[in-house]
């Protein structure tokens, strides 16, 4: 008969790490996937109101926004004063600019598209109405009819 016999400690067998590389760079394609990034940095301060009747929109790459609302950063506050200003994209603009700005948003958009566009208007709740009012008439001036009104959902009373 044949003897058994141990030969030392054996200890635990150490851990495979050839598939790890591949495991991490199918993370990395994976959220480089499904992220996406912002298109414009914001240089005006919005909080927006509340509403109870939200709808969300459903194509979101058919919609322009124009945020209005105070300088948020000292700079600005320095460089444009701490009245409320109008940014479309990644500017800051007066009304007069905005029929241009329509105008080069839809160029950029399919013929077809061009009439589904919504344009959506981020307002801080501290804002006066004339100025929202200044910017509606100047988009009605560039035949952009579709506005919406970016609001945060509250709760009914």
């Amino acid at each position: 008969m044949s003897r058994f016999r141990k030969e030392g400690k054996k200890g635990v067998p150490d851990l495979n790490m050839g598939s790890m590389s591949d495991i991490i760079f199918m993370f990395l394609f994976f959220f480089m996937v499904i992220t996406t990034m912002r298109e414009s940095q914001l240089f005006v301060r919005t909080k927006v109101p509340q509403a109870t009747e939200v709808q969300k929109l459903e194509k979101k790459s058919l919609i322009a926004n124009i945020n209005i609302g105070q300088p948020n950063t000292r700079e600005l506050i320095a460089k444009y004063g701490p009245e409320p200003r109008i940014q479309l994209n990644d500017q800051l603009g007066d009304v007069r600019d905005i029929v241009q700005f329509v105008e080069i948003e839809k160029k950029a958009r399919n013929e077809a598209d061009r009439t589904q566009m919504t344009w959506s208007l981020r307002v801080d709740e501290a804002v006066k109405m004339g100025i929202v009012t200044d910017v509606k008439q100047e988009l009605r001036k560039a035949s952009a009819f579709k506005v919406n009104y970016s609001t945060s959902k509250g709760v009914k009373k």
